[in-house]
């Protein structure tokens, strides 16, 4: 019952999926355009995508993200967690419970991406930094694309049992994208406050997504009247 309730709001989320990407996209072009601005970003995501395509894919080091972020995700909502093991190509964290934030929780944050902007602020406090920011944007740019690509790999390659128990494949999938698009937005305004507009992005998606299911119950209704006239 629990699962077929997730799968009903998958199903109802999708017009605000749709509007989120299509929200972010545009946000994205926003940005990039200006490429004067945005090059470091860009030349960070460049260069992972270059190594994990034709050098290196960082498999191990993803694994460790990705267990050490369910590990943590488990400890923020009160769950003790058991044991953590981190293979080449796999790994594991053992816990007492779990829930479809913990268990989906790597899927949308990029781990690499966050420690390295906790460590930019974390430097910040106590040594000016404002010399290496374009260093700081280069290394997000990079981790990001580390992120995107790996979630990718991962979850084309194979099947991650992590959706099943997360509540099924289109609801883990809609949570997915949604979580990423949500940190994707955060870390642009984060790194370039003066292109991003969270409040009118916002609004954008509400009111596209409020539009369409208006018009889809409107057709709804005027279907069950035409049937019982």
């Amino acid at each position: 019952m629990k699962n077929f309730l997730k799968l009903f709001l998958a199903f109802l989320l999708l017009p605000l999926v749709f509007f989120t990407v299509a929200e972010v996209c545009g946000t994205c072009w926003n940005v990039f355009a200006d490429l004067q601005n945005a090059i470091g970003f860009l030349a960070g995501a460049a260069l992972y995508a270059v190594i994990h395509f034709s050098v290196y894919q960082f498999d191990r080091m993803y694994v460790f993200g990705h267990e050490t972020t369910h590990a943590v995700a488990a400890m923020l909502f009160g769950f003790r967690v058991h044991d953590i093991s981190v293979k080449k190509d796999s790994g594991h964290v053992k816990m007492d419970r779990c829930n479809a934030a913990v268990i989906l929780a790597p899927y949308f944050i990029p781990f690499y991406a966050l420690l390295t902007g906790i460590i930019y602020v974390g430097i910040g406090l106590f040594w000016p930094v404002e010399n290496y920011r374009s260093v700081f944007i280069f290394s997000v740019g990079f981790f990001m694309a580390f992120h995107g690509v790996q979630t990718c790999k991962t979850l084309w390659e194979t099947q991650q049992p992590d959706l099943k128990m997360a509540g099924g494949n289109l609801f883990s999938v809609v949570m997915i994208v949604l979580g990423n698009m949500l940190v994707l937005s955060l870390v642009l305004k984060c790194l370039f406050p003066q292109r991003v507009e969270l409040l009118e992005m916002a609004r954008g998606v509400f009111n596209s997504t409020y539009n369409t299911w208006k018009i889809v119950i409107n057709y709804i209704i005027d279907r069950l009247i035409s049937a019982q006239g």
